[in-house]
Protein backbone atom coordinates (compact mmCIF):
# COMPACT_ATOMS: atom_id res chain seq x y z
CA UNK A 1 0.00 0.00 0.00
CA UNK A 2 1.30 3.22 -0.98
CA UNK A 3 2.28 5.40 2.54
CA UNK A 4 2.75 8.80 0.06
CA UNK A 5 0.57 10.54 -2.02
CA UNK A 6 3.21 11.08 -4.71
CA UNK A 7 3.69 6.74 -4.69
CA UNK A 8 -0.56 6.77 -4.68
CA UNK A 9 -0.40 8.59 -7.87
CA UNK A 10 2.63 6.63 -9.59
CA UNK A 11 0.79 3.00 -8.48
CA UNK A 12 -2.65 5.03 -10.21
CA UNK A 13 -0.16 5.41 -13.69
CA UNK A 14 0.78 1.72 -13.68
CA UNK A 15 -2.95 0.25 -12.98
CA UNK A 16 -4.93 -1.05 -15.76
CA UNK A 17 -6.94 1.33 -18.03
CA UNK A 18 -9.25 0.72 -20.79
CA UNK A 19 -7.32 2.80 -23.08
CA UNK A 20 -3.80 2.19 -22.34
CA UNK A 21 -1.20 4.38 -22.84
CA UNK A 22 1.70 4.45 -25.88
CA UNK A 23 4.04 1.60 -25.61
CA UNK A 24 7.38 2.37 -24.26
CA UNK A 25 10.37 0.93 -25.61
CA UNK A 26 13.67 0.09 -23.83
CA UNK A 27 16.88 -0.27 -25.38
CA UNK A 28 19.33 -2.20 -23.64
CA UNK A 29 23.15 -2.99 -24.63
CA UNK A 30 24.71 -6.14 -24.16
CA UNK A 31 28.02 -7.01 -22.36
CA UNK A 32 29.87 -6.98 -25.49
CA UNK A 33 28.42 -4.64 -28.16
CA UNK A 34 30.00 -3.47 -30.57
CA UNK A 35 30.23 -0.03 -32.02
CA UNK A 36 27.69 -0.71 -35.07
CA UNK A 37 24.78 -2.28 -32.97
CA UNK A 38 25.55 0.89 -30.34
CA UNK A 39 25.00 3.12 -33.28
CA UNK A 40 22.11 1.22 -34.51
CA UNK A 41 19.89 1.31 -30.47
CA UNK A 42 20.98 5.26 -30.67
CA UNK A 43 18.89 5.65 -34.05
CA UNK A 44 16.34 3.45 -33.51
CA UNK A 45 15.99 5.23 -30.18
CA UNK A 46 15.85 8.85 -32.29
CA UNK A 47 13.33 7.21 -34.23
CA UNK A 48 11.09 6.12 -31.35
CA UNK A 49 11.73 9.10 -28.81
CA UNK A 50 9.98 10.38 -26.75
CA UNK A 51 8.27 6.86 -26.05
CA UNK A 52 11.75 5.16 -25.19
CA UNK A 53 14.37 4.50 -22.81
CA UNK A 54 18.07 4.10 -24.08
CA UNK A 55 19.87 2.18 -21.29
CA UNK A 56 23.85 3.11 -22.08
CA UNK A 57 25.38 1.06 -19.59
CA UNK A 58 26.12 -2.61 -20.62
CA UNK A 59 24.13 -5.18 -19.05
CA UNK A 60 25.30 -8.76 -18.96
CA UNK A 61 22.36 -10.79 -20.09
CA UNK A 62 21.25 -13.35 -22.90
CA UNK A 63 17.50 -13.17 -22.86
CA UNK A 64 16.98 -16.42 -24.63
CA UNK A 65 18.42 -18.14 -22.01
CA UNK A 66 17.83 -15.96 -18.73
CA UNK A 67 14.73 -13.60 -19.07
CA UNK A 68 14.62 -11.90 -15.41
CA UNK A 69 16.55 -9.02 -15.54
CA UNK A 70 14.46 -7.99 -19.06
CA UNK A 71 11.28 -8.32 -16.91
CA UNK A 72 13.25 -6.48 -14.09
CA UNK A 73 13.83 -3.46 -16.56
CA UNK A 74 10.43 -3.84 -18.22
CA UNK A 75 8.99 -3.69 -14.55
CA UNK A 76 11.31 -0.60 -13.28
CA UNK A 77 11.43 1.31 -16.55
CA UNK A 78 7.05 0.61 -17.47
CA UNK A 79 8.10 -0.63 -20.89
CA UNK A 80 5.90 -3.71 -22.77
CA UNK A 81 8.79 -3.51 -25.82
CA UNK A 82 12.18 -3.81 -26.13
CA UNK A 83 15.50 -4.75 -28.49
CA UNK A 84 18.50 -5.76 -26.78
CA UNK A 85 21.75 -4.94 -28.54
CA UNK A 86 24.70 -7.56 -28.96
CA UNK A 87 27.16 -8.66 -30.53
CA UNK A 88 30.01 -12.21 -30.30
CA UNK A 89 31.26 -14.39 -33.04
CA UNK A 90 28.63 -16.74 -33.58
CA UNK A 91 26.00 -14.01 -33.86
CA UNK A 92 27.74 -10.56 -35.11
CA UNK A 93 25.58 -7.33 -34.61
CA UNK A 94 22.82 -8.90 -33.42
CA UNK A 95 19.37 -7.38 -32.53
CA UNK A 96 16.88 -8.85 -30.07
CA UNK A 97 13.26 -7.35 -30.88
CA UNK A 98 10.58 -8.48 -28.66
CA UNK A 99 7.42 -7.25 -26.53
CA UNK A 100 5.73 -7.91 -22.64
CA UNK A 101 2.79 -8.82 -21.83
CA UNK A 102 2.39 -8.49 -17.68
CA UNK A 103 6.18 -7.98 -17.41
CA UNK A 104 6.31 -11.23 -18.93
CA UNK A 105 8.10 -12.48 -22.55
CA UNK A 106 5.38 -12.57 -25.21
CA UNK A 107 7.49 -13.18 -28.23
CA UNK A 108 11.01 -12.00 -29.32
CA UNK A 109 12.87 -12.49 -32.26
CA UNK A 110 16.36 -12.56 -33.17
CA UNK A 111 17.76 -10.17 -36.04
CA UNK A 112 21.16 -10.14 -37.50
CA UNK A 113 22.44 -6.41 -38.87
CA UNK A 114 23.94 -7.13 -42.26
CA UNK A 115 24.76 -3.44 -43.77
CA UNK A 116 24.14 -0.65 -41.38
CA UNK A 117 23.45 3.50 -42.77
CA UNK A 118 23.15 5.41 -40.20
CA UNK A 119 21.21 8.78 -39.91
CA UNK A 120 24.99 10.75 -39.34
CA UNK A 121 25.56 9.37 -43.10
CA UNK A 122 22.43 10.59 -45.03
CA UNK A 123 22.82 14.59 -45.19
CA UNK A 124 19.57 15.52 -45.43
CA UNK A 125 16.75 17.23 -43.15
CA UNK A 126 15.19 15.41 -40.69
CA UNK A 127 12.23 14.77 -39.15
CA UNK A 128 11.05 16.39 -35.85
CA UNK A 129 11.05 14.49 -32.63
CA UNK A 130 8.01 12.60 -32.32
CA UNK A 131 6.47 11.93 -35.53
CA UNK A 132 4.11 9.67 -36.17
CA UNK A 133 5.48 7.19 -38.86
CA UNK A 134 3.70 5.14 -41.97
CA UNK A 135 4.29 2.00 -42.10
CA UNK A 136 5.03 0.15 -45.28
CA UNK A 137 5.39 -3.73 -45.30
CA UNK A 138 5.84 -5.52 -48.67
CA UNK A 139 6.64 -8.85 -49.52
CA UNK A 140 4.52 -12.13 -49.47
CA UNK A 141 6.45 -13.32 -46.67
CA UNK A 142 4.97 -11.23 -44.36
CA UNK A 143 1.62 -12.91 -44.90
CA UNK A 144 2.09 -16.20 -45.75
CA UNK A 145 5.26 -17.43 -43.22
CA UNK A 146 3.83 -17.81 -39.36
CA UNK A 147 7.10 -16.33 -38.34
CA UNK A 148 7.14 -13.72 -40.58
CA UNK A 149 3.95 -12.50 -39.78
CA UNK A 150 4.60 -12.52 -35.95
CA UNK A 151 7.57 -10.35 -37.01
CA UNK A 152 5.33 -7.79 -38.95
CA UNK A 153 2.79 -7.73 -35.65
CA UNK A 154 5.76 -7.19 -33.34
CA UNK A 155 7.49 -4.26 -36.03
CA UNK A 156 4.28 -2.73 -36.40
CA UNK A 157 3.86 -2.38 -32.59
CA UNK A 158 7.24 -1.14 -32.09
CA UNK A 159 6.88 1.48 -34.18
CA UNK A 160 3.20 2.64 -34.44
CA UNK A 161 3.60 5.34 -31.76
CA UNK A 162 0.28 6.92 -30.68
CA UNK A 163 -3.24 6.61 -31.63
CA UNK A 164 -4.71 9.93 -32.59
CA UNK A 165 -8.40 10.91 -33.32
CA UNK A 166 -7.36 12.68 -36.73
CA UNK A 167 -4.64 13.48 -39.13
CA UNK A 168 -3.55 16.62 -41.47
CA UNK A 169 -1.37 16.37 -44.53
CA UNK A 170 1.46 17.70 -43.45
CA UNK A 171 1.57 15.26 -40.20
CA UNK A 172 2.34 12.84 -43.10
CA UNK A 173 5.83 13.29 -43.47
CA UNK A 174 7.75 10.10 -42.29
CA UNK A 175 7.48 6.89 -43.85
CA UNK A 176 8.98 3.48 -42.21
CA UNK A 177 9.41 0.60 -44.78
CA UNK A 178 10.29 -3.05 -44.56
CA UNK A 179 10.74 -5.74 -47.05
CA UNK A 180 11.13 -9.34 -46.75
CA UNK A 181 12.37 -11.03 -50.29
CA UNK A 182 15.30 -14.23 -50.44
CA UNK A 183 15.38 -14.22 -46.85
CA UNK A 184 16.13 -11.22 -46.07
CA UNK A 185 14.35 -8.11 -44.05
CA UNK A 186 15.41 -4.48 -45.72
CA UNK A 187 14.26 -1.56 -43.37
CA UNK A 188 14.10 1.88 -44.86
CA UNK A 189 13.17 5.10 -44.07
CA UNK A 190 12.21 8.03 -45.81
CA UNK A 191 11.34 11.44 -45.43
CA UNK A 192 7.63 12.64 -47.95
CA UNK A 193 8.47 16.18 -49.66
CA UNK A 194 5.14 17.36 -50.80
CA UNK A 195 5.34 19.38 -53.97
CA UNK A 196 3.38 21.80 -56.02
CA UNK A 197 1.48 19.73 -58.79
CA UNK A 198 -0.57 22.90 -59.62
CA UNK A 199 -3.72 21.03 -58.31
CA UNK A 200 -5.12 20.55 -54.92
CA UNK A 201 -2.92 17.03 -54.37
CA UNK A 202 0.78 17.66 -54.01
CA UNK A 203 2.85 15.84 -56.02
CA UNK A 204 4.85 13.30 -53.60
CA UNK A 205 8.67 12.41 -53.42
CA UNK A 206 10.67 9.90 -51.20
CA UNK A 207 13.64 11.48 -49.90
CA UNK A 208 16.40 9.04 -48.29
CA UNK A 209 16.52 9.92 -44.32
CA UNK A 210 18.11 6.93 -42.28
CA UNK A 211 18.83 5.07 -40.56
CA UNK A 212 18.67 1.87 -43.50
CA UNK A 213 19.09 -1.88 -42.34
CA UNK A 214 19.77 -5.20 -44.11
CA UNK A 215 18.59 -7.84 -41.50
CA UNK A 216 18.09 -11.42 -41.72
CA UNK A 217 16.31 -13.26 -39.19
CA UNK A 218 18.01 -15.72 -36.74
CA UNK A 219 16.26 -17.59 -33.36
CA UNK A 220 12.95 -16.78 -32.38
CA UNK A 221 10.29 -17.08 -28.96
CA UNK A 222 7.43 -17.26 -29.97
CA UNK A 223 4.02 -17.46 -27.66
CA UNK A 224 1.38 -20.27 -27.83
CA UNK A 225 -1.50 -19.79 -29.81
CA UNK A 226 -3.19 -19.91 -26.26
CA UNK A 227 -1.09 -16.87 -24.83
CA UNK A 228 -1.09 -14.92 -27.81
CA UNK A 229 -5.25 -14.76 -27.86
CA UNK A 230 -5.30 -14.06 -24.34
CA UNK A 231 -2.90 -10.88 -24.91
CA UNK A 232 -5.25 -9.84 -27.38
CA UNK A 233 -8.54 -9.68 -25.19
CA UNK A 234 -10.22 -6.60 -25.23
CA UNK A 235 -12.11 -5.28 -22.38
CA UNK A 236 -16.24 -5.53 -22.50
CA UNK A 237 -16.66 -1.72 -22.00
CA UNK A 238 -14.36 -1.48 -24.74
CA UNK A 239 -16.57 -4.04 -26.91
CA UNK A 240 -19.31 -2.53 -29.75
CA UNK A 241 -23.00 -3.28 -28.21
CA UNK A 242 -24.39 -5.43 -30.46
CA UNK A 243 -27.74 -3.70 -31.90
CA UNK A 244 -30.93 -6.02 -32.47
CA UNK A 245 -32.31 -6.32 -35.78
CA UNK A 246 -29.92 -4.67 -38.08
CA UNK A 247 -27.20 -6.33 -40.26
CA UNK A 248 -24.76 -5.61 -42.80
CA UNK A 249 -24.27 -7.19 -46.34
CA UNK A 250 -21.17 -7.30 -48.40
CA UNK A 251 -20.63 -4.02 -49.31
CA UNK A 252 -21.10 -2.24 -46.00
CA UNK A 253 -25.11 -1.46 -46.48
CA UNK A 254 -26.65 -1.34 -43.23
CA UNK A 255 -30.38 -2.55 -42.71
CA UNK A 256 -32.65 -2.46 -40.25
CA UNK A 257 -35.58 -4.73 -39.25
CA UNK A 258 -39.05 -2.84 -38.15
CA UNK A 259 -41.48 -4.65 -36.14
CA UNK A 260 -45.16 -3.11 -36.42
CA UNK A 261 -48.54 -4.20 -35.20
CA UNK A 262 -51.16 -5.01 -37.89
CA UNK A 263 -52.75 -2.17 -39.10
CA UNK A 264 -56.65 -2.25 -39.89
CA UNK A 265 -56.82 -0.54 -43.34
CA UNK A 266 -60.54 0.47 -43.11
CA UNK A 267 -59.17 2.77 -40.65
CA UNK A 268 -56.33 4.65 -42.48
CA UNK A 269 -56.92 8.13 -42.53
CA UNK A 270 -56.43 9.41 -46.25
CA UNK A 271 -57.18 12.59 -47.93
CA UNK A 272 -60.29 13.86 -47.48
CA UNK A 273 -62.31 14.55 -50.53
CA UNK A 274 -65.62 15.69 -51.22
CA UNK A 275 -66.28 12.46 -53.53
CA UNK A 276 -65.10 10.49 -50.84
CA UNK A 277 -67.56 11.27 -48.45
CA UNK A 278 -69.90 8.60 -47.17
CA UNK A 279 -74.07 9.02 -47.44
CA UNK A 280 -75.87 8.90 -44.85
CA UNK A 281 -77.56 5.72 -45.67
CA UNK A 282 -73.97 4.07 -45.98
CA UNK A 283 -73.29 5.52 -42.69
CA UNK A 284 -76.51 3.81 -40.91
CA UNK A 285 -76.02 0.31 -42.97
CA UNK A 286 -72.46 0.40 -41.35
CA UNK A 287 -74.08 1.07 -37.65
CA UNK A 288 -76.86 -2.07 -38.39
CA UNK A 289 -79.88 -0.01 -38.00
CA UNK A 290 -81.54 2.83 -39.49
CA UNK A 291 -80.89 6.18 -38.43
CA UNK A 292 -84.34 8.15 -36.72
CA UNK A 293 -85.48 10.66 -38.79
CA UNK A 294 -85.19 14.61 -37.53
CA UNK A 295 -88.16 15.49 -36.00
CA UNK A 296 -89.67 18.99 -38.03
CA UNK A 297 -88.83 22.19 -35.83
CA UNK A 298 -93.01 23.55 -35.13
Amino acid sequence: KPKTKRAKRFLEKREPKLKENTKNAMLIKGGNANLTVTEVLKDIYAVKKPFAVLYKKKNITRPFEDQTSLEFFSKKSDCSLFLFGSHNKKRPNNLIIGRMFDYHVLDMIELGVEKFVSLKDVKNSKCPEGTKPMLIFAGDMFDVNEEYRRLKSLLIDFFRGPSVPSIRLAGLEYVLHFTAVDGKIYMRSYKVLLKKSGCKIPRIELEEMGPSLDLVMRRTHLASDDLYKLSLKQPKALKPKKKKNISHDVFGTTYGRIHMQKQDLSKLQTRKMKGLKKRPAEKSAEDGGVSPKKSKSA
